[in-house]
């Protein structure tokens, strides 16, 4: 089933709110909105969560830097779950779709949980925001290299083939 529209846009509008203009951080959410929803087309994973994860995944990034003076991942994962969970309960979605999200935002730069990291809902995230992240990372990289590391990074067969044809 696919995911109701008004949905995804309240989500937007949401993070769109948390992060004020930000263009950078809201055109990046959008961005990985969008590989995440490619990639899932082959790889079958729960549309709602994969589209709310790909929404909010770094919704914790402003609070990382306000509360721990640095927007790295690993604070991310720690005040990004909080304020995804008051979005989602104010549009009132379901407490174990919300838990998912939850978990996923929790581990999306870590994948410390095992038993969330190898979900394919977490497999699909993982892979669309490392396609946006990986060429930041890693630009002017030996071709021989960069295959190497797609293999060892992405997760899915999509983000794989996403992967080499786009970077």
């Amino acid at each position: 089933m696919d995911t109701n529209p008004n949905i995804k846009e309240k989500l937007i509008a949401e993070m769109k709110a948390i992060f004020a203009g930000d263009e950078k951080r809201i055109n990046h959410a959008l961005a990985v909105l969008d590989r995440a929803e490619t990639i899932n087309k082959s790889h079958g994973a729960d549309e709602l969560i994969v589209s709310a994860t790909a929404i909010l995944h770094d919704i914790g990034i402003q609070e990382a830097e306000r509360v721990h003076g640095s927007n790295a991942g690993k604070y991310q994962e720690i005040e990004g779950p909080p304020i995804a969970e008051k979005i989602l309960k104010k549009l009132n979605l379901p407490g174990e779709t919300i838990d998912r999200v939850c978990k996923i935002i929790a581990n999306h730069h870590s994948a410390k949980d095992k038993p969330t990291a190898e979900t394919k809902e977490f497999e699909v995230i993982w892979d669309a925001d490392w396609l946006i992240n990986f060429c930041e990372i890693y630009t002017g990289i030996d071709p021989a290299k960069k295959a190497e590391l797609i293999e060892c990074i992405f997760k899915t067969q999509k983000g794989r083939q996403l992967a080499k044809n786009t970077l």
